[in-house]
């Protein structure tokens, strides 16, 4: 099957850098429909491009269940409601992000001001001893 525009599930694993459990998950969870002959599974272009839009959706963390339901507003209502909803949750992430933004700034600075202030009062004992 794979001469016809289909890949393997082997060679989807391979593409993604994904685990075979990841791939049979995505498909549980109805993110992934592939061709089924037997117990072989192919993966056509729409899966290909499902899975595309899966992993960048997860590295700017979304939820499974919100990439599940963007890309079923697709199938249900078109693009253009689909692109709405995206821009919407884009618009959500950005915020949720650029709080855990800074957040991590925060933390960063008064990391570095207490291993400054430990480090001078390091300095400050003097030379190594075993025990005072």
């Amino acid at each position: 099957m794979t001469d016809s525009g289909y890949i393997s599930f082997k060679e989807m694993c391979a593409r993604f850098d994904v685990t075979p459990r990841t791939l049979r998950y995505y498909e549980y969870i109805e993110l992934l429909d592939p061709k089924k002959e037997g117990r072989s599974r192919f993966y056509g272009a729409r899966e290909i491009a499902r899975m595309k839009l899966i992993l960048r959706g997860r590295r700017f963390g979304f939820s499974l269940e919100e990439i599940r339901q963007w890309l079923l507003i697709y199938e249900e209502k078109g693009t253009r409601e689909q692109y709405r909803v995206w821009v919407d949750l884009a618009d959500r992430q950005l915020d949720t992000l650029t709080r855990q933004h800074e957040e991590i700034e925060t933390a960063i600075t008064e990391l570095r001001a207490l291993r400054d202030e430990t480090s001078g009062i390091l300095a400050g004992m003097g030379p190594d001893r075993d025990k005072d």
